[in-house]
């Protein structure tokens, strides 16, 4: 049975609330960062997540790796990256950020020009790809951060990131939106684009255990650091690291 989006989108904000009352409970005394004062739920999330990648989706990832030709892995890069273009354009105009008719622009020529976005023809003529989402939105306007949050079998986010990749998902993305009434071919779509995911940050997991002491807290650093550069609109010293911040 298909579910409107205000529906699910009802559902997961529900969902993370609960999930944000059980970290505040398993809690107890003063967290070593304020950033991070649900840092015992959050390890052990980390953990879990580990393990199911350890387990379950490098294995995919690296299927996946082998079996896919490199100008199909573009191709399907590139698809995925258009249709995230949509919730760019959105969050341009709510950011009242004057790049927005590029971004326009950007997808109308990928989609059409690029065959539905196969082909990544507007990096080509001089429109490249702006990365803005409502967690973005959200600090322009002033909200803070609120507390870091590992999202399970997603990753490092924040309480006010996560809430933007509800908004992006559940008004901003074609593949979520109710009007794509077949469940078979949403399904598939979301699972590539999962595993594609995973795919990716093959190599950067490595780097991650390579350079730090501690994994969690490397990440953690990268992810919040990254985020506020991305809504403050500064320039980053860790652009190798993009995959940690669920690019």
């Amino acid at each position: 049975m298909l579910h409107s989006p205000r529906t699910s989108f009802g559902r997961t904000v529900i969902v993370l609330a609960v999930v944000a009352l059980l970290a505040g409970c398993a809690t107890t005394g003063k967290a070593r960062d304020p950033r991070d004062p649900w840092e015992g739920l959050n390890r052990s999330t980390y953990k879990f997540n580990s393990f199911m990648d350890r387990n379950l989706f490098n294995p995919m990832g690296r299927a996946y790796k082998k079996i896919t030709p490199k100008p199909v892995d573009t191709g399907i890069s590139n698809f995925f990256s258009n249709l995230k273009d949509i919730s760019v354009v959105a969050n341009d105009v709510l950011q009242l950020k004057g790049q927005f008719a590029s971004d326009a622009a950007r997808f109308v020529f990928n989609s059409s020009f690029g065959l539905f976005g196969l082909i990544d023809v507007s990096s080509h003529i001089g429109l490249p790809r702006h990365k803005e989402d409502f967690g973005q939105t959200l600090g322009v306007w002033g909200v803070g951060p609120g507390p870091y949050l590992i999202v399970p079998l997603f990753g490092p986010s924040t309480v006010r990131d996560a809430t933007g990749l509800l908004v992006d998902g559940a008004l901003f993305s074609p593949i979520s939106l109710s009007y794509l009434h077949n469940d078979a071919y949403r399904g598939g779509l979301m699972g590539l684009k999962f595993i594609k995911f995973k795919a990716d940050l093959l190599s950067t997991r490595n780097l991650i255990k390579e350079a730090s002491v501690d994994p969690y807290e490397f990440t953690k650093n990268a992810y919040l650091n990254r985020r506020d550069n991305m809504v403050h609109d500064k320039s980053t010293a860790q652009p190798s690291f993009k995959e940690i911040m669920n690019e």
